[in-house]
């Protein structure tokens, strides 16, 4: 099984989705031993912003084809600005591709990359979940599932810290909400693998 570990967040040490996603990841590793993992961090090593220069670039193909080799993808992905970094929007320019990822049919666009899991690690500064009054101003969560759907990907699980800049002990508390779903996930994984 080959998991693909990507962090989009820019705030380093500090960043709360690159600390779940590498709890995932681990967690991971420890329940799967044989699992490959390819690590790339959006942010050291950023992905240009899709322009005329970059269209059908060995850069492009690569991160094409690293995506369509993994069967997990775990993703660090913080809400900026309401929605996602746009270091992630570059990787999904990449990844988004017509008559790889999808294709055009009379009956309208097909998903072709189904079959692969993804799980989000999603850090918001504030609270965005359904039920909540600023719901409405979430266009992160329903962004990435809309992306995914649309080329075929219906499996996205995603574990969400919710209100970190609502000081440390809130911070806090949300990380661990988010850690507490981990092991339920890993255990799909590893059931998934045994089947």
């Amino acid at each position: 099984m080959k998991l693909l570990h990507i962090d989009a967040g820019i705030t380093g040490e500090g960043s709360v989705s690159r600390q779940v996603s590498a709890a995932v990841v681990q967690a991971a590793r420890d329940a799967i031993p044989a699992l490959e993992v390819v690590r790339r961090d959006l942010d050291a090593d950023a992905i240009p912003h899709l322009g005329s220069q970059h269209l059908g670039t060995a850069e492009g193909a690569g991160v094409l084809q690293e995506f369509l080799d993994a069967d997990v993808i775990v993703i660090g992905a913080p809400m900026y600005n309401f929605t996602i970094p746009s270091q992630l929007k570059a990787w999904f320019d990449r990844i988004v591709v017509a008559g790889k990822t999808f294709r055009y049919t009379e009956a309208g666009p097909e998903g072709l990359a189904g079959g692969k899991k993804i799980i989000v690690a999603s850090a918001r500064g504030n609270l965005y979940a359904p039920g909540t009054p600023l719901a409405v101003n979430d266009f992160h969560e329903p962004y990435l599932r809309a992306v995914f759907k649309f080329i075929g990907i219906d499996d996205v699980t995603i574990l969400r810290a919710e209100g970190v800049a609502f000081g440390p002990e809130q911070r806090e508390a949300a990380v661990q909400v988010a850690l507490a779903a981990a092991p339920a996930v890993v255990a799909e994984l590893r059931t998934a693998l045994a089947a």
